[in-house]
């Protein structure tokens, strides 16, 4: 089993005269969730060479249900983490000066999925019912998207009874719940494989409902744009790491078969990490890697609009974005 660390390749010689080495620059990405094709671009420039190529030592940690990108960056952990843009807005709201620094998905995979003999049929069906959403950062699309169809989250006839879901699609496949979260690419396949059929499920896209908000982007502290060793590092990590999404994106299958490699859990299985990596190309497909303003203003919008208890308070201007590193990493 390959362990997760940087090629640690010295380059050689700088020149005779000196005969020094000049060791890779070290640098750290922390993901959102666990090793799985979500995040095969990162896997497949690592397996590449792609960071070697550009003199860098990549350290790959996984993420998991307990771990925190914004914690672990907080704490000085990782250099760099993948999260979703609401979590990462929420989370500067309240003090952590975080920048997205390059956008690899361009599109949400967010979705709600319900089991259709539940009756739910349109989002006007869902007060009374029971919800499965993940927290930790996830849970804020969803708190958006109830906020603006006027729809209560503390319960009762005219709200909806939240159930704080786990990683898992339990609370459908045991009635717990109408309706749970899902990613186009992971849960709704879990519940596909489960025995239940397409036809026995009404799915509701985030990005179909008006609220889709970006989702795994790169992000740093802003001290880390203000250091010009720094800068550079990030600026090779970039270009190297949309290489490696670009060949993902036309590689699907070996895609999938380089995460699994480095797998360490042995928790995933080829048929699902190559579906799963067929569906998440999607979401990256007409992504460069630069954050497109206007889907940056649309996941703000969405979430200022959150009634008497909006996800964020305040709109964070550009100061919550650059395109310093993409301008220099892809131009």
């Amino acid at each position: 089993m390959k362990q997760i660390i940087g090629a640690a390749v010295a380059l050689g010689a700088l020149g005779l005269a000196s005969g020094a080495a000049q060791a890779q620059d070290a640098l750290t990405l922390q993901l959102k969730w666990v090793t799985q094709a979500q995040f095969a671009g990162y896997y497949v420039a690592l397996e590449k060479g792609f960071y070697e190529e550009e003199n860098l030592d990549v350290t790959i940690k996984p993420g998991g249900p307990d771990i925190a990108p914004t914690q672990v960056i907080a704490g000085g952990g990782a250099d760099v983490m993948v999260d979703w843009l609401p979590a990462a807005l929420a989370a500067r709201e309240k003090g952590l000066p975080l920048v997205n620094i390059a956008q690899p998905f361009k599109s949400s995979g967010m979705m709600l999925t319900c089991l259709a003999e539940t009756g739910v049929e349109a989002p006007e069906d869902f007060p009374g019912r029971t919800l499965g959403v993940w927290f930790f950062g996830n849970e804020y699309p969803f708190l958006s998207w109830m906020s603006q169809l006027g729809i209560p989250t503390e319960g009762g006839e005219d709200g909806v009874e939240v159930l704080k879901q786990g990683f898992n699609v339990d609370p459908l496949l045991q009635k717990q719940a109408d309706c749970i979260s899902t990613m186009t690419y992971n849960e709704y396949w879990q519940v596909i494989d489960a025995g239940i059929t397409p036809e026995e499920l009404v799915t509701f896209k985030y990005e179909d409902q008006g609220v889709a908000t970006l989702e795994d982007g790169l992000y740093v502290l802003e001290s880390a744009l203000e250091d010009e060793a720094m800068v550079d590092k990030l600026t090779r990590f970039v270009r190297a790491s949309m290489k490696g999404w670009k060949y993902a994106e036309e590689n699907s299958d070996e895609a999938a078969e380089i995460v699994l490699e480095y797998d360490e859990t042995g928790a995933q299985t080829e048929q699902h990490q190559k579906r799963m990596m067929s569906e998440v190309a999607k979401l990256t497909a007409g992504s460069a890697g630069a954050l497109d303003p206007a889907d940056f203003q649309r996941t703000v919008d969405t979430l200022l609009a959150g009634g008497s208890d909006p996800v964020i308070t305040a709109d964070p201007g550009e100061a919550a974005w650059t395109h310093v590193i993409t301008d220099a990493a892809l131009n």
